[in-house]
């Protein structure tokens, strides 16, 4: 198969101890950790109520989002997107569990709202008055690969840009047992069609092949219980200048990507 190209326009980052791109780069190339980070990300798009309201699943995708999209110039409004969680919000569905288990009329409505795996995706929509095409999917490990193909595909088949957003959180409760996730993360990429001058992507499907701790970049080693972890060795080479990488896409499969730095 033909290679999917693009350009890589915008870039949003965020875990805890590393609140954006330009501190996760600083980290990659040089080990240090900003002392002053915040617990908790602080998306702007939202009013101040809902911006402490909001999951944590929902606060990281939006941060790095509009992140990504601040950093490629580019409207959040006018953008299509693709918005992949491993395991969407599951300190919320450990909550509706265990109150539908023991008191189910106490179920919390605005928990239960959040609780959809499409839920940041429908702030981000709301939030930006977003009317393009949102996309939520899930596909375990190969969330974030998966979710980069989808975003290939859309700019093959004619989109000009597209934002794609990966994040996953803290697994609590019996569930941890069976989906494992560590920390907060969130990473975005605003992708536009292959134009010179830019980092550019050329992603195709391949057998993958055995891992070596060689290939694991600081990043991927930082933050590698969380569930979105898999997203991490891309970013990795985008920090480091790093020119070939590989996501597992599932079944054996790798994403495998060269990647050509401005």
């Amino acid at each position: 198969m033909s290679p999917l190209v693009a350009s890589i326009a915008g870039i949003g980052f965020w875990t805890r101890g590393l609140p954006s791109w330009a501190a996760a780069c600083d980290y990659a190339r040089g080990g240090t950790v900003a002392d002053d980070a915040p617990a908790r990300p602080s998306p702007q798009l939202l009013a101040p109520n809902e911006r402490r309201r909001a999951p944590e699943t929902v606060a990281v995708a939006l941060d790095v989002a509009l992140a990504a999209c601040h950093a490629a110039g580019r409207d959040p409004a006018t953008l299509p997107s693709v918005f992949a969680s491993t395991h969407g919000d599951l300190a919320i569905t450990d909550y509706m569990c265990a109150t539908l288990a023991h008191e189910p009329r106490a179920l919390s409505p605005t928990r239960f709202h959040n609780s959809v795996h499409n839920a940041a995706a429908g702030y981000w929509t709301i939030g930006t008055g977003a009317l393009q095409p949102a996309t939520a999917l899930s596909a375990h490990h190969a969330s974030f690969a998966q979710g980069l193909l989808d975003a290939l595909a859309q700019l093959a088949c004619g989109e000009d840009a597209v934002l794609l957003v990966g994040y996953d959180s803290q697994a609590v409760g019996p569930l941890a047992q069976m989906a494992p996730s560590t920390g907060l993360l969130g990473g975005a990429l605003v992708l536009t069609r292959a134009q010179p001058g830019t980092i550019q992507l050329s992603a195709r499907l391949g057998a993958a092949a055995p891992a070596t701790d060689a290939a694991i970049g600081p990043l991927q080693r930082f933050a590698a219980g969380n569930a979105m972890a898999p997203m991490l060795p891309l970013f990795d080479a985008l920090a480091t200048g790093r020119d070939r990488v590989a996501l597992p896409t599932g079944a054996g499969r790798v994403l495998q990507m060269e990647v050509v730095h401005a």
